[in-house]
C-alpha cells in the first residue's frame, strides 16, 4: 500500500538485508550483511541468523535478562515491522534502520527514486509509534525561519512572540532536502546536533525523541544543492529504498484496487504498537549492551581502512566510527543479545558509513561505488575471533 497509485511503497528483491528479528518474519536488517568473501565465522550475512531458530524467550541472554521492561519494549519494536507492512509493502530494511536511529537518537537520510513511498514510510512509522510527525517540502525559496520558527510581532500586545516551526516535532520529514539552498539546509544543523533551536540568542528545546528523516532523489541533480560533507556526517544512517520486486508490485496494485487510501492509515488497520516509553526503555537497554575491546578495535580498523583506500579522497571520521558502534549495539539488542559481535558491525557498516566517504573523480569515472569500496574494506580487514 502506498501514497498514491504511482508510489509503490515496496521493497526490493535485490540484496536482502539481514534476516529476521526474533519472533518476526521477512528481512529485517537495515542493509545486507557481510560482503561475500569477508573473513568471518561461518554464518549467514545476518547478525541475528545464529538466533533465527531460537525464540527470544529461550535464548540464554533472554533467560538471564529481566522480563520487563526491556523484553516488552523489544517485542513492541519488533511488532512495528508487521504494523508498518499494513501500509507499506516490503521496505523492512528501511523500517529497521528507522528504529535503530530512534534507539540511537540519530538521524536518517533516505535515498530512492520517486514513487517508492518514502513519505508514506515515515508517516506509517510515526503512526505505529504514537509519535508526532511533520513534513517540510524543501524548495529553492524556503527560508531558515520556515523550518525553525521565527519571532512574530503581535499588534495587540505590541510584543514579539515566538512561533514554532515544523522542526518542533518527533519525526521531521525533510522532503527533497537537496532542493533547498545551503543556508536553509544549515538551519537544521543545530537542531540535529544540539536538539534545540536558538532564536535571538535564546535556546528552545525540541521534543524528545527528535529525529530528522531527510529524503533525496539519486537520479535527478538539476536544480539541486548537494548536501555538504559536514551535514552528511550528521546523519546516523543512509538508507536506500530500491524499486520493488515483481511480486511486491503486484501486491501494491492489488491493495490499491481493493480501496487502499494512503492518506487514511487508520482505514488500513494501522494502530500504535509501541510508544515513547518503549523507545526510552530500549535506549536504556542498548546503553547496557557490552562491547569487547576486540570489537571496538575492529570498528576502528574498518574506519581507518577507508582513510587508506586509494579510491577515496575522504575516509570515515571518528564521528562515523562512533555512529557505527552505536548502531551495531542497537541492532544487537534488537536481535536479542546483550553483546556486540563482528557480524553486527558488518551488517551496519554500509548504511552507517556510505555517506561519510567521498570517491576520487578518477574512481567515479571507472564506475567504482562507495558500497563497493566499503565491501573491499570489509573483506580486507581481519575479523576478530
Amino acid at each position: 500500500m502506498t501514497e498514491h497509485p504511482t508510489e509503490s511503497g515496496t521493497g526490493s528483491a535485490a540484496p536482502a538485508g539481514p534476516p529476521d528479528w526474533p519472533g518476526s518474519s521477512g528481512p529485517a536488517g537495515p542493509e545486507g550483511g557481510p560482503p561475500n568473501g569477508a573473513e568471518s565465522r561461518p554464518v549467514a550475512p545476518d547478525p541475528a541468523q545464529a538466533q533465527a531458530s531460537q525464540s527470544p524467550s529461550t535464548t540464554p541472554e533472554a533467560l538471564a535478562a529481566p522480563a520487563e521492561p526491556t523484553d516488552g519494549a523489544r517485542r513492541a519494536l519488533v511488532a512495528l515491522r508487521a504494523e508498518v507492512a499494513k501500509a507499506v509493502v516490503g521496505q523492512d530494511a528501511a523500517v529497521t534502520g528507522l528504529v535503530i536511529a530512534l534507539l540511537c537518537r540519530g538521524h536518517v537520510l533516505l535515498e530512492g527514486v520517486p514513487g517508492v513511498a518514502k513519505t508514506l514510510l515515515v508517516r506509517a512509522v510515526s503512526a505505529a509509534l504514537s509519535l508526532e510527525s511533520k513534513r517540510v517540502q524543501f524548495t529553492p525559496d524556503l527560508m531558515p525561519g520556515d523550518v525553525t520558527g521565527s519571532l512574530v510581532y503581535d499588534a495587540r500586545t505590541a510584543e514579539f512572540s515566538f512561533r514554532e516551526g515544523p522542526v518542533f516535532t518527533n519525526l521531521l520529514l525533510a522532503d527533497e532536502i537537496n532542493r533547498t539552498p545551503p543556508k536553509t539546509q544549515a538551519s537544521l544543523l543545530e537542531s540535529m546536533e544540539e536538539r534545540q533551536v536558538s532564536v535571538e540568542g535564546e535556546p528552545r528545546r525540541l521534543p524528545d525523541p527528535f529525529v530528522v528523516v531527510a529524503t533525496q532523489n539519486p537520479v535527478e541533480y538539476e536544480g539541486t544543492y548537494p548536501l555538504p560533507e559536514a551535514q552528511l556526517d550528521r546523519f546516523l544512517l543512509k538508507l536506500t529504498m530500491p524499486l520493488p520486486s515483481r511480486d511486491e508490485e503486484i501486491d501494491v496494485l492489488t491493495r490499491h484496487s481493493t480501496g487502499f487510501d494512503p492518506r487514511d492509515l487508520a482505514a488500513a488497520g494501522m494502530r500504535p504498537v509501541a510508544g515513547p516509553a518503549d523507545l526510552a526503555a530500549g535506549r536504556a537497554a542498548v546503553s547496557r549492551v557490552s562491547i569487547a575491546p576486540e570489537v571496538i578495535a575492529y570498528v576502528v580498523d574498518l574506519c581507518r581502512g577507508t582513510r587508506q583506500s586509494p579510491a577515496l579522497s575522504l575516509g570515515v571520521s571518528p564521528r562515523g566510527a562512533t555512529a557505527l558502534l552505536a548502531s551495531a549495539r542497537a541492532w544487537a539488542w534488537l536481535s536479542g543479545r546483550d553483546y556486540v559481535t563482528p557480524d553486527d558491525v558488518k551488517a551496519l557498516a554500509r548504511p552507517a558509513l556510505r555517506h561519510r566517504v567521498q570517491l576520487r573523480p578518477e574512481a567515479e569515472l571507472e564506475g567504482v561505488t562507495t558500497d563497493g569500496v566499503l565491501e573491499g574494506v570489509l573483506t580486507s580487514v581481519p575479523v576478530p575471533r
